[in-house]
C-alpha cells in the first residue's frame, strides 16, 4: 500500500479539509483509499471515515513505537494510504507529522494558505522542504496543496512560483461549507458534522489526484511480532455516542484474542454475558442525563462488585465515578465504582503524550512496567480520602497528584488512552480470563 503524509504549515491551516479532499479525489479515480492520522487524535478519523466508509489508522510513535506504527500502517487495506498530520509539520516533541513520515519512508504533501499569497506560498513550500535538509531531517516534502486559493490567476500564479522538485498537487476553494463546526473538545465528530457533499466534490474536482498518487512511496514493513493466543475470556465493549473514542486497532486485538460483543449504556442495552468491560473514552458529559437513568452502568456497578475486569479510559473513567457535573452545574449520578466525583470545566484540563509506571499489577500492566498513551479531557476529578491508585506518572498530569489508574474491586479508570502496540489490551484480556 503506498502512501503520503498531509502536513500542515501550522495547526488549524485546513489539513482535516485538504485531507478529505483527496480522499474524495482518489476515491473518484477509482482507487481503494486507507485513511490515517498522525497523532491519537480520534475526531478527524471520524471524518475520514465518514467520507470514504474505511475506520482510519492511527499512527503515533510514542503509543506504539517504529515498528508499531509500521505494523499498525501495514494493517490497513487499499492501494493508497492519506495519512493527515497534527500541527504544523515539524511541532511536536514524541510523534510530529515529520518524525511519523520519517518512520514510514513517506512523501510530504504540504498544505499551505493561500488566501493572501502567490509567490508567497511557494516560497513558504520552499522554506518547509529546505529546513529539513538543514535540520537533518529525512523529510521528502513533495509538493503543495493550496488551502483557500481561488481558480484562475491565482492559482496559475501559486503554480508558476513553485521551484524545481516542488509540485503543485491541487487547491481547495475557500468556501465556508468546508468548514467543520468546532465543540469543546475540537471539531465535531464525523457523523454529526459531514461536510457539505457539493462543496466538497468541488474541493475534490481541484485536487489533482493522479499526481498525489504517482507521488506516493511504500513504506518498509516491520518484522512480524505474534500476538498471545486466543483466549476463552468474553469482553464486551461500549460503543455509542458516548463511548465514541476507540481505536480500530484496539478492537482488531481484542478481537484475536477475545470475544467480544458490544452494548450503547444510552440506549440502556442489557450487560452481554461477559468476564470484562471496555468502556473507552468519548462524550458522557454530553449525555449525563441519560446515562444517569441508564440500567446498562447499574449493571456494570453489579459486575464489578462480582469481580469483573472493568476498564474505563477518560469518559470511561467518568462513567464509572460517583457522579458527573456539567459546566452548567447540573450533577448526575454515574455508575458509583470508583471513588471520585467528576466536574467538567471550559478549558481543557490536561493535553499531553502520557507515560505511566504500575506501582503494582493491575488490568493493563504488571508491577513497573510502563504505559505509553495520551490524555486530552476538560474534566476534574476530586478523590476520595481512600483512593487506591495503580500508577505513578512519569509523564503527564493523571487524575491527582502525579497518579493515574483508580483501583477499586477489579475495576480501574484512567485518564490515559492506550494503544493495543503497549500491551495494554493483551494484559486486559488475560486478566479477563483469569490469568
Amino acid at each position: 500500500m503506498k502512501g503520503v503524509v498531509v502536513g500542515g504549515t501550522r495547526s488549524s491551516v485546513g489539513k482535516t479539509v485538504a485531507t478529505l479532499a483527496i480522499l474524495r479525489a482518489l476515491r473518484e479515480q477509482g482507487h481503494d483509499v486507507q485513511p490515517a492520522k498522525a497523532g491519537p487524535d480520534f475526531i478527524d478519523p471520524s471524518h475520514h471515515e465518514a467520507v470514504t466508509g474505511t475506520p482510519s489508522r492511527t499512527l503515533d510513535l510514542w503509543l506504539e513505537g517504529e515498528a508499531g506504527l509500521r505494523r499498525n500502517y501495514h494493517r490497513g487495506e487499499g492501494d493508497i494510504c492519506i495519512v493527515e498530520g497534527v500541527m504544523g509539520l515539524y511541532d511536536g516533541d514524541c510523534s510530529s507529522t515529520a518524525m511519523v513520515a520519517e518512520a514510514l519512508d513517506l512523501p510530504v504533501v504540504l498544505v499551505v494558505d493561500a488566501k493572501a499569497g502567490m509567490e508567497s506560498v511557494a516560497a513558504t513550500a520552499h522554506g518547509f522542504r529546505e529546513y529539513a535538509a538543514q535540520a537533518g531531517r529525512d523529510v521528502t516534502v513533495a509538493g503543495v496543496v493550496a488551502q483557500r486559493a481561488h481558480g484562475g490567476r491565482h492559482e496559475q500564479g501559486i503554480r508558476d512560483a513553485l521551484p524545481d522538485g516542488l509540485d503543485y498537487f491541487g487547491r481547495v476553494p475557500p468556501r465556508s461549507s468546508l468548514e467543520i463546526p468546532d465543540r469543546h473538545l475540537g471539531l465535531q465528530m464525523g457523523e454529526e458534522a459531514a461536510l457539505d457533499e457539493a462543496a466538497l466534490d468541488e474541493a475534490a474536482e481541484s485536487i489533482r489526484a493522479g499526481r498525489i498518487f504517482d507521488a506516493a512511496a511504500t513504506p518498509p514493513r516491520p518484522d512480524p511480532t505474534t500476538v498471545g493466543e486466543r483466549t476463552d475470556a468474553k469482553i464486551a465493549v461500549a460503543r455509542d455516542a458516548a463511548f465514541c473514542f476507540t481505536y480500530p486497532a484496539t478492537l482488531e486485538r481484542l478481537r484475536e484474542r477475545a470475544d467480544v460483543s458490544t452494548f450503547s449504556p444510552l440506549a440502556g442495552d442489557a450487560l452481554p454475558d461477559c468476564d470484562g468491560v471496555y468502556l473507552p473514552g468519548g462524550y458522557p458529559e454530553l449525555h449525563a442525563e441519560t446515562l444517569a437513568d441508564s440500567p446498562t452502568l447499574d449493571a456494570i456497578a453489579s459486575r464489578a462488585a462480582d469481580g469483573a475486569a472493568v476498564l474505563g479510559e477518560c469518559g470511561g473513567l467518568m462513567a464509572l465515578t460517583e457522579s458527573l457535573t456539567t459546566t452548567a452545574g447540573d450533577t448526575h449520578a454515574m455508575a458509583g465504582v470508583l471513588p471520585a466525583d467528576v466536574r467538567m470545566h471550559d478549558r481543557y484540563q490536561a493535553l499531553d503524550h502520557v507515560e505511566l509506571r504500575a506501582t503494582g499489577e493491575t488490568l493493563t500492566a504488571g508491577a513497573d512496567e510502563r504505559r505509553r498513551g495520551h490524555e486530552f479531557h476538560y474534566s476534574s476529578a476530586d478523590v476520595g480520602d481512600d483512593a487506591r491508585f495503580a500508577f505513578d506518572v512519569v509523564r503527564g498530569d493523571g487524575i491527582d497528584d502525579g497518579r493515574d489508574g483508580l483501583q477499586e474491586y477489579r475495576t480501574l479508570g484512567t485518564y490515559c488512552h492506550l494503544h493495543p502496540e503497549s500491551g495494554a489490551f493483551d494484559a486486559f484480556v488475560e486478566r479477563a480470563n483469569g490469568s
